[in-house]
């Protein structure tokens, strides 16, 4: 069944690696057909970005987001350009912090930017705490799945602070 995820926020949120990680996941360690795109403005840092994963059981024809089934939006101008004509059955997961406005399908209020920096003390993981709160409410895939295509994608080092940081992505969306 084909899955299309929009991931929209602002350069320097982690939007690009986001859909780089989550599509590496499906593909690689949940075994699923997978396409993943970016368009990024030219600012190096605060201007808009957007990844988009397509995840299907079979090969995929058309690479092209059309009418996202998944909204992962992480700021308010990702919201503003991508989170307003949410089809009703869409599932959006938003930072609370961050987006101001709500979405006329369901969703998850997770405070992932405040949380990264409160608990976890680097702001930069606020988007592996998405990465797991999108995982923990829709189950698009595997949370192993995930948990690999991180550990393979983050720098060395770091590999402790992001496994907290997905592992409370998945607990903020069990405590909704």
């Amino acid at each position: 069944m084909r899955t299309e995820i929009r991931f929209a926020g602002f350069g320097g949120q982690g939007i690009i690696t986001s859909a780089v990680i989550f599509g590496k996941a499906a593909a690689l360690y949940d075994n699923k057909y997978v396409v993943q795109t970016q368009v990024y403005g030219p600012e190096a840092r605060g201007g808009a970005a957007t990844g988009a994963v397509i995840i299907d059981e079979v090969e995929i024809l058309y690479p092209k987001v059309v009418d996202p089934d998944i909204y992962v939006i992480m700021s308010q101008d990702g919201f503003d350009k991508y989170g307003t004509k949410t089809k009703p059955d869409a599932i959006m997961v938003l930072d609370s912090g961050l987006v101001h406005d709500r979405p006329n399908c369901t969703y998850y209020e997770v405070p992932a930017s405040r949380v990264a920096k409160e608990d976890l003390g680097r702001v930069i993981v606020a988007n592996i705490i998405m990465l797991g709160a999108l995982v923990a409410a829709t189950g698009v895939i595997g949370r192993e799945a995930l948990k690999e295509g991180i550990l393979t994608s983050v720098p060395k080092g770091t590999e402790e602070l992001n496994m907290k940081a997905m592992i409370q992505g998945f607990e903020l969306i069990q405590k909704i």
